[in-house]
């Protein structure tokens, strides 16, 4: 079985700028850190490995210290790597990045499962998993909580929704973008965080995946951003309620219906 794991390299939450100009994140300079729900898709690719054999390919797009991420991918035991990296895929859109990836998954070739993070941290939009199925035109889960079994060519898992959860069974190949639910990613061992500082890593550019120079990019992405603004600053305002938890209990639902909350 091969498993492809797509991973973004972010800003550190509280290292984030935005150019008041592009209104995009400014990442030069800037702390960079492997998206954390990143590491759970990676982790939950190593066990599926390790229960049903194969390999574990991660794939990421990004400038140069990129690599970075993928180290710490490959030393908690991602048997390869791929890296987009030109000039021409910068301010790719979630479309555009979608499509990017597609075409490097469609280059690695012989992909059974492909899994990735809920969302990365920089955006929040959860839209690039989707976009990748949509993409390869395989079946799709979100919000993956639990991979239950891999037989005869399909996959069950267990996802979550706003009233409880669904167990679905796709059909192999088929994409998944998972929740930190799902398992506790594992520390890298020593000798492995060694063996991946001097690993190769595949750098592909537009011409080595077909990509359509029309598809990629910032000209290439649809959605623009037109404005940013922090958000707006709250007021703290605490009450201690003393007593027996009875009359405790029932002081806060008079608070709280008084404010209108209930």
């Amino acid at each position: 079985m091969k498993i492809v794991v797509c991973i973004k390299q972010v800003p550190a939450a509280t290292d984030a700028k935005i150019d008041p100009e592009t209104k995009r994140i400014i990442r030069e300079g800037s702390k960079a850190i492997l998206n954390p729900f990143d590491l759970y898709a990676i982790e939950e690719a190593l066990r599926i490995r390790e229960k049903y054999g194969g390999e574990v390919v991660v794939l990421s797009m990004g400038p140069e210290n990129a690599k970075n991420s993928i180290i710490e991918a490959l030393s908690m035991g991602a048997d390869k790597a791929v890296l987009l990296c030109d000039r021409a895929f910068a301010g790719s859109d979630t479309w555009a990045t979608s499509y990017a990836l597609a075409k490097a998954i469609e280059m690695i070739g012989a992909t059974d499962l492909i899994l990735c993070g809920k969302q990365a941290v920089d955006g929040d939009t959860a839209q690039v998993g989707p976009g990748i199925a949509a993409k390869l035109d395989i079946m799709q889960a979100a919000n993956v909580f639990r991979v239950n079994e891999i037989e005869d060519g399909f996959i069950t898992v267990s996802r979550m929704n706003e009233n409880g959860y669904d167990v679905l069974k796709l059909r192999l190949p088929a994409l998944l973008t998972v929740l930190k639910d799902i398992n506790v990613p594992r520390i890298p061992k020593l000798k492995n965080a060694r063996k991946a500082r001097t690993a190769e890593i595949t750098v592909w550019r537009p011409g080595d995946i077909g990509a359509d120079p029309e598809k990629i990019g910032l000209n290439a992405s649809p959605t623009r951003v037109v404005k940013t603004e922090p958000p707006a600053v709250r007021s703290a305002v605490t009450m201690k309620l003393d007593g027996e938890p009875a009359d405790v209990a029932k002081a806060l639902a008079k608070e709280l219906s008084r404010r209108g909350i209930l």
